[in-house]
C-alpha cells in the first residue's frame, strides 16, 4: 500500500509566511499557476517573491506581478548565464526595474557557481561585481546565488560592500561560522526545503543557531522540495514544510518562524504584505 503523505502544517489564522524565492515563471507552472497561487493562500502563504534570472525571466516575473497582487519581483542574470548578455542587457534591466518599482522589491538572482560552470568563473566575477553595482544604483537589495564559491563571493562582497539597501544569501549552502560571515557584511540568510532533508545537517545547524532575526524562508520552486515532497515540483503551499522544522530546531511555535521570517522579508525588501 502507498505511504500517504502528511498534512501540510497548519499556520494559525494572524500569522502567514511569505516565500522569499520561487520561479514562478517556469514552464512547469504555466498550466495551473492559478491553482498554485490559490493553494499557497490556503496554506498561509500570503506573499510570493519570484526571481529573475536572465533578461526574459525578469520580464516574466514582472509580468506576473503586475497580473497577482500577492506576488513582488526580482530582475538580473544568474551567473549560468553571464556570458549571454552585454552592457545592453544590464542596461535594459535598470529600465526595467526603475519603470516597475511598485513590482520589482530586489535585484537577484546573481552571483557564483563553481559547481556547474556554465560560465567561466572569470566571467561570473566581472559580472557579479557589475550586478552588484547595479543593485546600488538602483537602491534595490541583492538576492546572492553561492554553490561551491564561498570564498569568492565573500571577497567580491567585502570589496564591494557596503550594501545600504541590505541582502539576502539565497538558498544558504555554507556552514555556521560562513553565515556568521555573512551576517557581518549584514545580510540575511535563507533557509530553503534542504533543511528537512537526512543529510541536511549543515543547514540544520545553521538554522538553529542562526538568530531568528536573520533568517528567511523560501521554496526554490520548482527546486528543492522539502520532506514529505522530496524529488516533486516544489510549490510555495509547501513552505509551511520548512517553517516547520525550523520551529522544531529552535523549540519555537511555526506561528513564531512565520511571523519574525515575514516580518524580516517585508524589511528587506522593503514591502507590506496585506492579508
Amino acid at each position: 500500500m502507498k505511504k500517504e503523505k502528511p498534512p501540510i502544517p497548519v499556520i494559525a489564522s494572524g500569522s502567514f509566511l511569505i516565500d522569499s524565492h520561487c520561479h514562478l515563471d517556469m514552464t512547469c507552472y504555466e498550466n495551473d499557476l492559478d491553482k498554485i497561487l490559490s493553494r499557497a493562500r490556503v496554506h498561509g502563504v500570503h506573499s510570493i517573491i519570484t526571481i529573475g534570472i536572465d533578461e526574459k525571466s525578469s520580464m516574466a516575473a514582472v509580468e506576473l506581478a503586475k497580473k497577482h497582487s500577492m506576488l513582488k519581483a526580482t530582475v538580473g542574470v544568474h551567473p549560468h548565464d553571464v556570458e549571454q548578455v552585454d552592457k545592453s542587457t544590464y542596461t535594459r534591466l535598470k529600465t526595467l526595474a526603475s519603470a516597475n518599482r511598485v513590482h520589482v522589491v530586489g535585484y537577484g538572482e546573481i552571483g557564483l557557481d563553481y559547481a556547474k560552470q556554465y560560465a567561466e568563473p572569470a566571467s561570473q566575477k566581472k559580472s557579479f561585481r557589475e550586478q552588484l553595482e547595479i543593485a546600488k544604483d538602483l537602491e534595490l537589495p541583492v538576492i546572492i546565488h553561492d554553490r561551491d564559491a564561498h570564498d569568492d563571493t565573500l571577497n567580491i562582497l567585502r570589496q564591494a560592500g557596503p550594501f545600504p539597501n541590505g541582502g539576502v544569501m539565497h538558498c544558504f549552502s555554507g556552514d555556521i561560522h560562513f553565515a556568521e560571515q555573512i551576517m557581518e557584511i549584514g545580510f540575511f540568510i535563507s533557509i530553503p526545503g534542504v533543511v528537512t532533508f537526512k543529510n541536511g545537517k549543515d543547514l540544520q545547524t545553521v538554522a538553529s543557531k542562526v538568530p531568528l532575526q536573520s533568517l528567511i524562508l523560501e521554496t526554490d520552486g520548482p527546486f528543492l522540495s522539502p520532506v514529505p515532497w522530496r524529488g516533486k515540483r516544489n510549490e510555495p503551499s509547501y513552505l509551511p514544510f520548512t517553517a516547520e522544522k525550523v520551529a522544531e530546531l529552535k523549540e519555537l511555535s511555526i506561528e513564531e518562524v512565520a511571523d519574525q521570517t515575514s516580518k524580516n522579508v517585508q524589511m528587506l525588501f522593503n514591502y507590506q504584505v496585506t492579508q
